[in-house]
């Protein structure tokens, strides 16, 4: 099915959902994709860079405005709505609606002035937490139905601390994480210690193209082409990878040892670094950190040291290497720096399931240019990067090896997708 029949049928089945709707009562509709992680596995929470692209599937969500303070949100999919205080977001449901809840909350406090009930329904053709950013792409449609139907972005609060899509992006990741935005307070989040890469991708993708962010602030630092010919296979694994749900204990200590790494450089005096990113970045800080950890924190080292070094090859050598290979159209290159990128992910981050690895391997057994499992791990899914001219029977045996080994998986999903657009407005 081609993307624009997608969009429309996504688009029809959310405005059913809000049906009876006369005509004028919809506020906005928006298309918001899932993305790819290309390269920058687990960096963003620690001010690190990525390469991302973002995929032709995603959410169509759809918003009206109504009399009273209520938000009820819609899932067109199952019909399962659940009812928000607009005021505090406060609601007894459970599972996705962790999300729109938190948003609601979120920018009641953030916004006081920018009021008012909403409908708002969606439909998506992501798979569901399979390391697409389905949760993170939900956060930002949600916010983006808020915004059409309450006037968010007109409000002085707005103004003063969001002067661009980037800002926007590192706004609705610290939404997320719970943390604060420059004058814009923060709250509990839904839990999960994340960065902004996710809605940077969701907001700043560009068509035909990978992007290169840093974060904390998130930074644009350049682009390159998709090669000429190749399209992403996306397989994703049947494992869900619940960054709010099962994995989010597995998920934070990663993120945890980021943060202790960055408190142990303080202690000593090292430094006031804010990030992990700005110690690696200045000369010999990763030489000095690791001296500090077997200092001050003995019983750390063998959880601390692999964390250091995967951030500091993954953020400072491979992700800028690879973008660098692409601009050349060295392919060999690339593919080289894909495959580190993976060993460490299995080796030193320790959020690989057999599954994606599997994936993986069969992806380049079967011919792919280059193969990587993305997101946060534990679950989820494979990028592989193949000519546009055998994507469909690269695709079909590739998925066929994957049930024969992984047949308890049925609902594995197989597509391919270009470099897509960022979130847009449908209406």
């Amino acid at each position: 099915m081609e993307t624009r029949e997608r969009k429309e049928r996504l688009y029809a089945s959310a405005v059913a959902a809000l049906q009876p709707l006369k005509p004028g009562d919809i506020a906005g509709s928006f298309f918001v994709p899932g993305r790819i992680e290309v390269l920058g596995k687990h960096t963003d929470y620690a001010g690190g860079r990525s390469l991302l692209a973002a995929v032709d599937r995603g959410f169509v969500v759809v918003a009206a405005s109504r009399s009273d303070g209520v938000v009820r949100v819609t899932d067109a999919a199952t019909g399962q709505s659940v009812e928000l205080d607009g005021a505090t977001g406060a609601a007894q449901a459970p599972g996705w609606s962790t999300y729109p809840q938190t948003v609601v909350r979120r920018c009641a406090l953030n916004f006081p002035g920018a009021a008012g009930g909403a409908d708002i329904a969606f439909a998506s053709d992501l798979p569901q937490a399979a390391g697409l950013s389905s949760s993170s792409a939900l956060v930002v449609a949600m916010f983006l139905a808020l915004d059409a139907v309450r006037g968010l972005s007109g409000t002085p609060e707005y103004s003063a601390a969001i002067g661009s899509t980037e800002d926007l992006a590192g706004y609705l990741g610290a939404v997320e994480n719970g943390l604060s935005f420059g004058a814009l307070a923060g709250d509990a989040g839904v839990g999960t210690m994340g960065g902004s890469e996710d809605h940077t991708a969701i907001l700043c993708a560009r068509p035909g193209r990978l992007v290169q962010y840093s974060y904390a602030p998130v930074r644009f630092e350049g682009d390159v082409p998709l090669p000429a010919g190749f399209c992403f296979a996306i397989g994703s694994s049947g494992v869900r990878a619940e960054k709010a749900g099962a994995a989010l204990q597995s998920y934070n200590r990663l993120s945890t040892a980021t943060r202790r790494l960055v408190e142990l450089w303080r202690g000593p005096g090292a430094g006031d670094a804010d990030t992990l990113a700005d110690i690696v970045a200045g000369d010999g800080g990763g030489l000095r950190l690791r001296e500090i950890v077997h200092q001050h924190a003995p019983a750390e080292v063998n959880e601390l040291l692999p964390r250091l070094a995967q951030f500091a090859i993954e953020s400072e050598d491979i992700v800028p290497a690879a973008r660098a290979a692409l601009a050349l159209g060295d392919l060999p290159a690339f593919a080289e720096h894909v495959r580190r990128s993976q060993h460490h992910a299995e080796e030193s981050l320790l959020n690989q399931i057999p599954e994606t690895v599997a994936l993986v391997r069969g992806a380049l057994e079967h011919g792919a240019v280059a193969a990587s499992a993305f997101g946060a791990g534990f679950g989820g899914s494979v990028w592989a990067l193949v000519s546009e001219d055998r994507a469909d029977e690269f695709l079909a045996s590739w998925r066929a090896d994957y049930a024969a080994a992984f047949s308890e998986h049925g609902d594995a999903e197989f597509f391919v997708t270009p470099a897509s657009g960022p979130a847009e407005r449908l209406d």
